[in-house]
């Protein structure tokens, strides 16, 4: 892989905790980036930053579904590195298998408050920045769910499609200042979030995991979270430089 991709970027990632944000954020580090692991749980950003450079990685505690949360967790990132050039929203919530007349209004306001609110409420505050600066990439990790719905996942699939036609309507919005805005479509993917899509129960939802989702892969693996951190690498790089309003699906075919 080529080297030094974000040499002199920063980068602010959310759900940078575990998973594809952890494996995001890290490989933007690795990559010359200074890189902001942004997660509602700090102790655990701490543990995903731990061993990079501590001149070019910050670390803070953010609720990316409040709006004070989101501007202060911006102003952080300009006050230790002075701009942010790369914005990647990883952070989500999976949805438990759940008949619709069976789900509350308060988990169908929390799923879509992280989801897809929190795309709004990031670029709310970090669009000014870029537009000032007249560049800018913005990255948004949606699921091919936002596309293939699946029963019971029903808000998940509508915060997901609101996720990928935000970004659609930004890379619009946001041309004409050269600020580029692309989605990823991970497919079923080997992270702690996917057996709770499923069951409470660990056991039972590592061999449902591997039951169902697995088998839905044409390529016969689930997705690992370097895969999603690659491609949100290339997007986030002048390799993309002509790339906006793009879905990407990283999915093993799961979405043909």
């Amino acid at each position: 892989m080529e080297t030094g991709l974000l040499q002199g970027k920063t980068a602010l990632v959310t759900g940078a905790a575990s998973g594809m944000g952890k494996a995001t954020a890290r490989l933007f580090a690795e990559q010359g980036a200074n890189v902001v692991f942004a997660d509602v749980n700090r102790e655990a950003a701490e543990r995903a930053a731990a061993g990079l450079d501590g001149k070019r990685v910050r670390v803070f505690q953010a609720d990316v579904s409040e709006d004070e949360s989101v501007e202060a967790l911006v102003k952080g990132a300009v006050d230790a590195f002075g701009r942010v050039d790369v914005l990647v929203n990883c952070a989500g919530v999976p949805q438990a298998f759940t008949p619709v007349e069976e789900l509350s209004p308060d988990e169908w306001d929390k799923i879509m408050s992280v989801n897809a609110k929190s795309i709004f409420l990031t670029a709310r505050h970090v669009v000014p920045i870029m537009k000032r600066r007249r560049s800018g990439s913005i990255v948004n990790i949606a699921s091919i769910a936002g596309v293939r719905a699946r029963p019971g996942l029903n808000a998940y699939c509508a915060s997901k499609g609101a996720a990928i036609q935000l970004t659609r309507a930004l890379a619009l919005e946001l041309a004409p200042y050269q600020v580029r805005v692309n989605a990823i479509n991970p497919g079923p993917s080997d992270t702690p979030m996917l057996g709770r899509f499923l069951a409470d129960d660990a056991a039972q939802a590592e061999e449902q995991k591997k039951k169902i989702f697995l088998d839905s892969v044409p390529l016969g693996r689930l997705v690992q979270p370097e895969d999603i951190a690659r491609a949100a690498l290339y997007l986030a790089s002048d390799l993309a430089k002509m790339v906006t309003g793009e879905i990407l699906n990283v999915d093993g075919g799961r979405g043909i």
